[in-house]
């Protein structure tokens, strides 16, 4: 595949064999950012992961770098209102299950009560498909609506394992303070390497890497943190 010139001039030097520290990687990823728009970093994490086994779970950053969420909610009554109150952009029941079925998806993340589920899941084609499902193991079925939505708001993020076991995710922007995406990416080694299945045998994390939406891998000597 040929690269453009000036992805082959940012990269210009680059040894995509070395293995970096995380400091050194994120001074690389920011380095060779090239794009226009204010590049995300993203972390790449391959674990050693069997065929059944997946990792999935949530985790609040220290650092938000996205802007505010539109959080939606399925509640009733007293739910709704703590809802609304909490901040939600969108509240209600079947009127908002109507409104998904007929194709309105203007909404990041979807919050539900237990209560609620039964009519939500009538959604799951549609919300599935689109990661943006309520979930038991992603917090955001709960009749704790509160304290949901406050920490989505602080930005509690989804990961999840892929197929061939990577977590990708999101750290930081390029034009952030190094020590912000560092401080981020710390937090979710740690949560990652919570993870780990007790039945696993040897080192659960085979591969780190760094890079930024346009740029290339960094590979990260992940042992040296």
């Amino acid at each position: 595949m040929r690269r453009g010139k000036n992805y082959r001039n940012a990269v210009a030097g680059y040894d995509k064999q070395q293995e970096y520290t995380y400091e050194e990687a994120v001074g690389m990823v920011k380095k060779m950012a090239f794009a226009k728009f204010d590049e995300t970093v993203e972390l790449s994490v391959r674990l050693n992961l069997k065929k059944s086994q997946s990792v999935r779970d949530t985790v609040v950053l220290p650092h938000q770098f996205t802007g505010d969420k539109k959080i939606l909610v399925f509640a009733k009554g007293e739910k709704a209102e703590e809802a609304r109150e909490a901040g939600a952009a969108f509240v209600g029941d079947n009127d908002l299950i109507n409104k998904i079925k007929d194709g309105w998806l203007d909404f990041d993340v979807a919050v539900a009560t237990p209560d609620m589920m039964k009519d939500v899941g009538r959604l799951g084609p549609v919300l599935g498909r689109r990661g943006l499902m309520p979930n038991p193991k992603t917090q955001t079925v709960t009749f704790d609506i509160k304290a949901a939505i406050d920490e989505l708001r602080k930005g509690r993020v989804e990961y999840r394992s892929d197929k061939t076991g990577v977590v990708h995710f999101a750290v930081g922007k390029v034009s952030m303070d190094p020590e912000k995406v560092l401080e981020n990416i710390n937090v979710i080694m740690s949560e990652v390497e919570r993870k780990k299945p007790a039945e696993t045998k040897g080192d659960f994390i085979r591969s780190v890497a760094l890079s930024s939406t346009m740029g290339p891998g960094v590979r990260v000597g992940f042992k040296q943190r």
